[in-house]
């Protein structure tokens, strides 16, 4: 049986998908399966994975129903201890695995899952540009990390956008504890719907070294947006979060999903969408949480003037997601 399980997610890659399965394929740490899921692809991008000349590589066809859908097929399919998760337009370092493996078998088995850093390329012309003093400055640090009832609002907010499925490496019986991804025809933080379960409840690593490429350029969200992104599933179901939540970190989890209902409320603001905003806002509001970021800004997005405001700010600075 293998050790690691990795599981490529694939829809309509076809310029990219090789580039990510050579990464795959060229990883120093070599006691690992792929099992790629084609997501319904009506480009080339099945032939070529199919293709792939190396035994330990299999793939799986399904009707298109999102990539959380895509990921969760192939967790059912995966025979390792360990699950990572690479899209079919990314890249990973030759250290990647090894690397992650190490740390698990250091830490031990309460360690649920180990996340590296990255790089960021927008394309052609550019270089790839390390993300670490990024998160750093955002108050990632390097090692073990377990969610506790003191933490900042903010603070819990960077951990959860650190776990990138790209990133990070699961153990599978916590993969499957927690359910999967979210999959109900979601193209949207399909990921941070279990990201912020596994993250209430386990321990987690973080690594600071970046070890993966994201090719911003060749994903469709890392282009300018034309309308409001979607509204995140842990906002659209808070219960199923709040059902597995230890008691103790009640009070941080409502915190967080306020910081982010202000956050989106800020989005839809800024597409017009004030009246949306205004709902998602008052939905999540508290009798304290004037502190939070956004608080005001969000307010704004709520009223009418969010129109002729949005209106401006996407002529003066397109939205980046």
């Amino acid at each position: 049986m293998p050790q690691v399980s990795v599981v490529v997610p694939l829809y309509n890659k076809e310029p990219y998908v090789r580039r990510a399965l050579d990464s795959i394929a060229a990883q120093s740490f070599a006691d690992f399966e792929v099992v790629i899921v084609d997501d319904g692809s009506q480009d080339g991008s099945a032939a070529i994975a199919a293709g792939y000349p190396d035994s330990r590589f299999r793939m799986i066809r399904q009707a298109n129903a999102g990539p959380g859908a895509a990921r969760n097929r192939g967790i059912a399919e995966a025979k390792g201890e360990w699950i990572a998760f690479l899209d079919a337009d990314d890249e990973w370092l030759p250290d990647y695995l090894e690397l992650a493996v190490r740390q698990f078998r250091s830490l031990g088995e309460d360690v649920a899952s180990v996340s590296s850093g990255y790089y960021d390329f927008h394309g052609p012309g550019t270089t790839p540009r390390s993300t670490k003093s990024m998160w750093e400055a955002r108050g990632i640090v390097a090692g073990s990390l377990r969610v506790h009832p003191g933490m900042e609002t903010t603070a819990f907010a960077y951990a959860l956008a650190y776990l990138h499925p790209c990133t990070t490496v699961i153990r599978a019986s916590v993969l499957r504890k927690w359910g999967g991804f979210y999959e109900e025809r979601c193209r949207f933080a399909e990921d941070s719907f279990l990201m912020v379960q596994l993250l209430l409840n386990e321990t987690v690593v973080f690594e600071m070294t970046p070890r993966v490429i994201i090719h911003t350029e060749a994903g469709q969200l890392s282009k300018n947006q034309q309308s409001a992104r979607p509204v995140e599933p842990f906002l659209e179901h808070p219960e199923r979060i709040e059902h597995v939540c230890p008691v103790a970190l009640r009070p941080l989890l409502a915190r967080f999903f306020t910081f982010r209902a202000f956050k989106t409320a800020c989005v839809l603001g800024y597409w017009g969408q004030w009246e949306a905003a205004k709902r998602l806002r008052n939905r999540f509001r508290t009798g304290d949480d004037r502190g939070l970021p956004l608080y005001w800004e969000s307010w704004v997005c709520t009223t009418p003037l969010a129109r002729p405001l949005g209106a401006l700010l996407r002529r003066i600075r397109p939205l980046h997601p």
